[in-house]
This record gives structure tokens, C-alpha cells and sequence, in this order.
């Protein structure tokens, strides 16, 4: 039975709705658990939204549940409903011009971060235990750092995506430095692992010196595409490229044809996704294929890539448009480097810090994740500790 949401929700949820594991032993590993769904799984029997209300209007109801779902509610957990998100998950903001925007419960003047939004809020806000999202350019690792929670991208291809509406299936994934960042994860390293395991490399030095690729399109970029680091500003704009044209692929006859009422910002980007030329296709792929092998060897096995989930505080809400495309360029450039490989990240939270939630992520490489997981569980306690000591040394200091 499908109830409103309550007022009380953070506006994280589209509709409430109970589904039921399919028995109650206690053994099962999520028993007793609740979960949210992002409103682009199917569920067999309703209409799935992709946050658009034309969307939601011109598609029948799902004939088969998402086998995500599925699998989350025979493992013992209940789910308790859908949530808000980016219109057609073309977005890492998480502001939604139809539905609302859900409030984020750290920081209820900045955006939560999309497009997973309301699957964040939701757990961030403790109305679920977890919740069920999309990754394609970030959309579970920002609104996680955002919201002050923790957010996991898997490797690509290890989690179903069936019945889950494909943004781009070339790095479509389901997923559930400031403020002395630097110092403090140093430090929990060492603490915890020992000084050898530490490693400081600049990785724009190492991508540009083997990834051959990247010296086609480096020089042409101008300063203003450059923001960060020019490197990672290629990887960024070759992936967001493939992206666009997939996204083109997958639902350029459906804008055209149904011409849908889109929200600021998401109606300027779809409109570009599926006007623009597809650009050197061949060379995108090149370096695509160049990029996962050569940070495959910078990991290998058992190394972790330690990087800023996003380049600086959860923009506020409402910011002007040129500042927020700024924004958003620097935070692609961190985005990409799992999306454009294919490896798993896990986006960890340290507390919050002037106001804003303060994260730290790790990359493991594809296939990776149990591994990656295990090192953030066994890290974690010194994290808190060293950024606790970082923070009160820093508060104090003249």
C-alpha cells in the first residue's frame, strides 16, 4: 500500500511504500534493516519516474522488479519507499524543480548532491538504515560526501543494473582536500599500517606520463577547462563525452518526440547531450582503454588510492550557474578517475567541520571491493581519531 510522504521526510522521498522480504528468519544478513530505493529501479507493478513527471506520464508500469531490489529484500531487509532525484540522473546538485529539493540534514542551506539525493538524505536524516542508489559520473559518491554518510561505488559490472533505467551503460554502476585532509588520512596510514604504506604521488604527473592518449587533447585545453589538474581534466571530459553520447543513444528520441518539461540546468544539459556532435570517438576510447591498465599498475593488488570525494564544501543552494560550473568541472575531474576505469570507491565521512560534512575517499582497483571495504573498516577508527586531534590542534592553535 503506497502512502504520501510525511512532512517530517527531509523531502527525501517520492512515495512510501512497505515491501517485505519474502520471509523473516533472523538468520538472514539484513534482517530487521530498512532501505530506500531511488526512483530508478523498477518496481513490477509501478510506474518508475526517473525524476520527471513526463517521464512518470508516458511509461507503463514496470513488468519486473530490479533484481538489486530483489536481491536487498530476500536478504531480510524491508524497504520503505522511493525517493527523490535528479531529473533523468543528469545531475551530481540534487535540486528537483518538480518534486523539491530533499533537504540536506547536515547542512540544510547547501544542495544534498544528486542525483542520488533523496537515497542520501534519507540515511543521512536516519529515516532508513541504507539505501539504494546510481553512480554513472557520481551521483552516489556526492551526495555520500555531502550528507556526511558513507556512500560505496562498486567496480563496474559487478552489480546488476537490469531493470534500473540506463543513464550511460558505459559507466552506469549501483551503489549503495581541506580541513587537513591530507595530514590527517598521512597520519591514520602510517598509524595503522605503518610509514612504508604511505606513498604521496602526484597523479596528473603519473596519468599524463601513461596514458599516450592524453596528448591529443592536453594542449588544447585552455585554463578555464583546466581548473585542477589538467590531466585529470582530460580523463573528465573524454568520460563525460562517452557519457553524453550514450545518454544521446538511450533517450534522445524520447526528449524529442515528448519535448518534457525539464528544470533549470538539467534542461540546458539534456538539450546539449542530444544536439552536440559525438566529438573523436575513436580517440576516446583509446584512452579509455589506456587509462585502466596504467592505474591498475599504479595499485596493483593490494594499494589504495586515497582522493578528495569532491573539491571543496556542498555548494549552497540556489548558486549562481557560472560558479556551480565551475564547481562541478573540478568535481568531475575527481568523479572520473573511478568512472572512466571502472574501479570501486568508497566515499568516507569525517565529521563535520564550519558547518559542512568533510570526506575522504579510496579506489581499489576493478573487482577490488570486498578488499577496498575491508581496508576502510580497519582504517576508519584511526581516522576518526586523527581528524578529531587535527581539528582540536587546529581550533586551538593562534
Amino acid at each position: 500500500m503506497a502512502m504520501e510522504p510525511e512532512a517530517g521526510d527531509y523531502g527525501a522521498f517520492m512515495e512510501k511504500f512497505e515491501l517485505l522480504p519474502p520471509q523473516s528468519q533472523q538468520q538472514l544478513p539484513l534482517h530487521g534493516l530498512t532501505f530506500a530505493i531511488k526512483d530508478i529501479f523498477d518496481i513490477g507493478g509501478r510506474v518508475t519516474g526517473f525524476g520527471n513527471p513526463d517521464w512518470a506520464r508516458t511509461h507503463a508500469p514496470a513488468a519486473a522488479t530490479s533484481p538489486v531490489v530483489l536481491a536487498t529484500l530476500a536478504a531480510g531487509a524491508t524497504s520503505v519507499g522511493k525517493t527523490v532525484m535528479d531529473e533523468m540522473a543528469y545531475s551530481i546538485n540534487g535540486e528537483n524543480a518538480h518534486y523539491g529539493t530533499p533537504t540536506n540534514p547536515c547542512a540544510p542551506d547547501r544542495v544534498p548532491g544528486g542525483s542520488s539525493s533523496g537515497s542520501a538524505v534519507a540515511v543521512a536524516a536516519k529515516l532508513v538504515d541504507f539505501a539504494l542508489g546510481t553512480d554513472t559520473g557520481g551521483s552516489v559518491r556526492v551526495p555520500a560526501a555531502y550528507c556526511g554518510i558513507f556512500g560505496l561505488r562498486p567496480s563496474h559490472g559487478l552489480v546488476s543494473t537490469e531493470n534500473v533505467i540506463p543513464m550511460s551503460q558505459m559507466f552506469d554502476t549501483v551503489g549503495s582536500l581541506k580541513d587537513q585532509t591530507y595530514q590527517i588520512l598521512n597520519a591514520s596510514v602510517a598509524k595503522r599500517f605503518g610509514s612504508d604504506a604511505v606513498d604521496n604521488r602526484n597523479l596528473g604527473e603519473f596519468v599524463s606520463n601513461n596514458v599516450p592518449t592524453i596528448g591529443k587533447f592536453i594542449s588544447n585545453f585552455s585554463k578555464s577547462e583546466a581548473p585542477s589538474v589538467p590531466a585529470l581534466s582530460v580523463i573528465s571530459y573524454v568520460m563525460r563525452c562517452l557519457q553524453r553520447s550514450e545518454f544521446k543513444a538511450n533517450h534522445a528520441e524520447w526528449v524529442t518526440t515528448v519535448k518534457p518539461n525539464l528544470g533549470p540546468g538539467i534542461r540546458e544539459r539534456v538539450h546539449e547531450a542530444i544536439t552536440s556532435e559525438d566529438g573523436p570517438m575513436e580517440d576516446f576510447h583509446a584512452l579509455r582503454t589506456e587509462f585502466k591498465p596504467a592505474l591498475s599498475a599504479l595499485v596493483n593488488d593490494d594499494g589504495i588510492l586515497a582522493i578528495p570525494t569532491v573539491p571543496g564544501s556542498p555548494p549552497k543552494l540556489r548558486m549562481e550557474a557560472s560558479a556551480l560550473e565551475n564547481f562541478r568541472a573540478r568535481a568531475f575531474s575527481l568523479l572520473s578517475i573511478a568512472g572512466l576505469s571502472g574501479f570501486c570507491q568508497l566515499s568516507i565521512p569525517l565529521g563535520v567541520r564550519d558547518g559542512v560534512p568533510v570526506s575522504v575517499s579510496l579506489v581499489a582497483r576493478h573487482g577490488a571491493d570486498w578488499f577496498l571495504i575491508s581496508v576502510a573498516q580497519e582504517l576508519y577508527e584511526t581516522l576518526k581519531e586523527e581528524t578529531k586531534k587535527a581539528w582540536s590542534s587546529s581550533d586551538t592553535s593562534p
